[in-house]
């Protein structure tokens, strides 16, 4: 056999270690650009929670602007939802500031959608169903944390329950929550989602006695929240 015959062989072989090259890369941008999605909250809501559209949209709301929460409800001010607080204020924060993806909570959550098992609330504004609200402790369990670790750490809010507590009474205006301070413990200790919710009017629960307590703009009264479709 001469040597031409031989030579288109190493030939080939380069071709095909400049198509392995190319795939390569492929494959790793492709890579990384799924991780940057993962990181987005419109791949929450298109690729697992295909029923979360109003949570997406309280996420994008505008602070200081009529919104509507997860149900569809009107919102006098997107301020009252901590979602859209959150994402105007930090730069950095969506979807996985709170819901962080622990591995745990991951497969727990991936076999809930592969198999159906999630709750879904149909209403007037979402008749197609909306995903109920993770409780605290569902978003605290996996992260072996409790109660106000969930906000109140070096990440979040640095501080603890009596700076809180005291803060409030220094910087409100309102005279009903200086006699009354919502953050002390005077009725036991509280979870921070009594009061403040994420997706839709945070709720002022010390209006359930207090009627002379002031709602906060975009808030709304507990009395108001009992007319609100599934308070899950």
């Amino acid at each position: 056999m001469s040597e031409n015959e031989n030579a288109p062989a190493p030939k080939r072989a380069h071709r095909g270690a400049i198509v392995g090259g190319v795939v390569a890369v492929v494959v790793v941008v492709a890579a990384i650009g799924a991780f940057v999605w993962h990181e987005q909250p419109s791949f929450c809501n298109a690729i697992c929670h295909t029923p979360m559209d109003g949570y997406l949209e309280t996420y994008e709301a505008t602070p200081g602007q009529p919104a509507t929460d997860k149900w569809g409800n009107p919102v006098a001010d997107a301020s009252g939802m901590l979602s859209a607080v959150h994402r105007a204020n930090s730069s950095n924060a969506d979807c996985l500031t709170c819901h962080q993806p622990v591995m745990s909570e991951q497969i727990n959550e991936g076999m809930e959608w592969i198999g159906g098992n999630y709750t879904l609330v149909a209403t007037d504004g979402n008749p197609d169903g909306v995903l109920t609200e993770r409780s605290t402790d569902q978003l605290t369990e996996a992260r072996g944390i409790q109660g106000d670790q969930f906000c109140l750490n070096k990440d979040c809010h640095n501080m603890t329950r009596e700076d809180l507590t005291a803060m409030t009474e220094v910087e409100t205006d309102n005279p009903a929550i200086r006699v009354r301070n919502p953050h002390s413990w005077q009725h036991g200790q509280q979870a921070c989602t009594d009061c403040h919710k994420a997706h839709r009017a945070s709720v002022l629960t010390c209006t359930q006695c207090h009627a002379d307590m002031q709602v906060p703009e975009g808030w709304i009264s507990a009395q108001e929240a009992k007319l609100l479709p599934n308070q899950a």
